[in-house]
């Protein structure tokens, strides 16, 4: 929105003078109204952040249920059995499952022999529904349905199609239903945030990226602490668990939830507006002044420069330099997705307790978030991202190694990968945003994260053929964010240049950042 749509009157005063020859535009009006932050906000922000937790669940619930588990010789010490690394060449009498074979679709679907692409398609087909449902369906939060009617729409695609996979009976409808799930999750993250940021003032917009953090490792933490409860239990479980609450939650949404008041405004809606500001503003006699002239005022028409996601994709394609730059940065960030979603989902190939190694997974989130809060403006950003994306590397490839004493370091080894590449994540948001003007900085900075999912597709195949050679795995893991990661090098630096606006200023500085 721009700030120079006059609607009301304003004065040199604090209070306010409809008689004033001065203006105030939609963005000073909706601040002056909420620009406090009253329980009735503190509940909205609650109730729409956390949506987050459970898209954290629906991203990693697979590192419990699509989990190759272990398993014994019926006959210890005997031959060939004692000897064998692989189940499929062993007789069926001769092997049996450490847990109930109903504990993961490999031993309940008896995939243990199944090629690796069959083994990771229901993980890929998620990621791969996350990448196509963020390009499709993210404008509509802009256009006919809304930020609250995204969200809930998003919810109840993600609750449903987890309930129904509750109930399936194989691979392929498995799949099928994990790519629904996948095209529903994928915009609950960023509606959730939008619509969070726009029902509070400016003042506390800041903050609610970090509820949203929160909220999301709230997500990851609860995905243990389930499948410790429910070990031994059907995998079915663990979805029922995660599926019934989000079905419940989306209720909360329809009911109680109020869509953007900014949104409502440029779309005509001002009835909804007004009443949605007067259920969240202060009751005091200067809200109640300006919501009453906002009633009076015209109905107001979409901005111009307000355009959709894929006009500024048009935009940007008309530019060299700026498609030089995206490709750069699209095919870096997708090396750190790989990583990003692929440690996780590769926690139960190593030599140690899945719940302990996943909760300390979600915890890592914290000192990543920590590490960029004290250096980020210490150190330029292509430096940062080349050391975080080799040092995630590098850690990665170090977990193939084997032995009994690097066993035991394993763990320590994998935590500081994952916790790189979430610093490196975090970074290259902050260096996108530098890096484009205004005019398609939201719109780059949604194909930086369905770059970093779409690095996500791959990593559960390679999982799955790392369970027979860990260098499938945690070696390609560690070789792909390496090499893209390097690719930096080729980016301008943007440590303390200020930001452009449009696409001309941005090539009249000489294809840098403006000074």
């Amino acid at each position: 929105m721009a700030d120079s749509t006059p609607l009301l009157h304003k004065s040199d005063s604090a209070d306010f003078d409809p008689s004033s020859k001065q203006t105030l535009s939609l963005d000073e009006t909706i601040e002056q109204c909420i620009g406090g932050f009253r329980f009735a906000q503190l509940i909205q922000v609650v109730l729409v952040t956390f949506a987050w937790v459970f898209d954290s669940q629906q991203t990693f619930i697979s590192i419990f249920t699509d989990a190759e588990p272990k398993w014994h010789c019926t006959q210890p010490g005997s031959e060939p059995c004692s000897s064998a690394i692989d189940v499929c060449h062993l007789p069926d009498h001769a092997w049996s499952w450490d847990d109930p074979a109903h504990t993961a679709i490999i031993s309940d679907w008896n995939l243990q022999c199944e090629n690796s692409f069959i083994k990771g398609l229901p993980a890929s087909s998620f990621f791969l529904g996350c990448v196509l449902g963020g390009l499709f369906l993210a404008t509509l939060a802009d256009s006919s349905l809304g930020r609250k009617n995204l969200l809930l729409l998003s919810c109840l695609l993600v609750s449903f199609s987890s309930l129904f996979i509750a109930f399936t009976n194989n691979i392929w409808i498995y799949a099928l239903l994990k790519f629904v799930n996948g095209v529903g999750r994928a915009t609950v993250g960023s509606t959730s945030l939008v619509l969070a940021t726009e029902l509070v003032g400016k003042r506390w917009r800041g903050q609610m990226g970090v509820v949203c953090a929160t909220s999301a490792m709230l997500g990851f933490l609860t995905l243990p602490a389930i499948g410790y409860f429910n070990r031994g239990e059907s995998w079915r479980i663990l979805y029922l668990w995660i599926s019934i609450p989000t079905i419940a939650y989306s209720v909360l949404v329809f009911f109680y939830v109020h869509e953007s008041p900014r949104w409502l405004l440029v779309r005509g809606r001002k009835e909804e507006a007004i009443s949605t500001l007067k259920a969240i503003s202060p009751t005091n006699d200067k809200t109640m002044n300006l919501i009453t002239a906002l009633s009076n005022a015209p109905i107001l028409e979409q901005e111009s420069g307000n355009v959709d996601t894929f006009a500024a994709f048009r935009i940007l394609f008309q530019r060299k330099w700026a498609v030089r730059r995206l490709s750069i940065l699209l095919f870096m960030v997708c090396g750190i997705g790989t990583v990003y979603y692929g440690m996780p989902l590769n926690l139960g190939n190593l030599s140690f307790n899945l719940y302990l190694s996943v909760t300390l997974n979600a915890l890592s989130e914290i000192p990543a978030s920590i590490i960029i809060s004290l250096i980020v403006d210490r150190f330029n950003r292509k430096s940062l991202m080349l050391f975080f994306n080799v040092l995630s590397g590098i850690c990665s490839i170090l977990c193939v190694v084997k032995g009994k004493v690097f066993t035991r370091i394993q763990i320590g080894l994998e935590l500081v990968a994952f916790c790189s590449s979430c610093t490196a994540y975090t970074l290259a948001h902050i260096y996108c945003i530098e890096l484009f003007p205004t005019s398609v900085r939201n719109s780059v900075l949604s194909l930086t994260r369905q770059s970093v999912v779409f690095g996500g597709v791959f990593s559960p195949v390679l999982v799955a053929a790392g369970r027979r050679n860990d260098f499938l795995s945690f070696g390609i893991f560690g070789l792909v964010v390496i090499l893209c990661g390097s690719f930096v090098v080729l980016l301008p630096e943007t440590k303390g240049k200020k930001l452009c606006d449009t696409m001309d200023e941005e090539e009249e500085s000489k294809g840098s950042p403006c000074a």
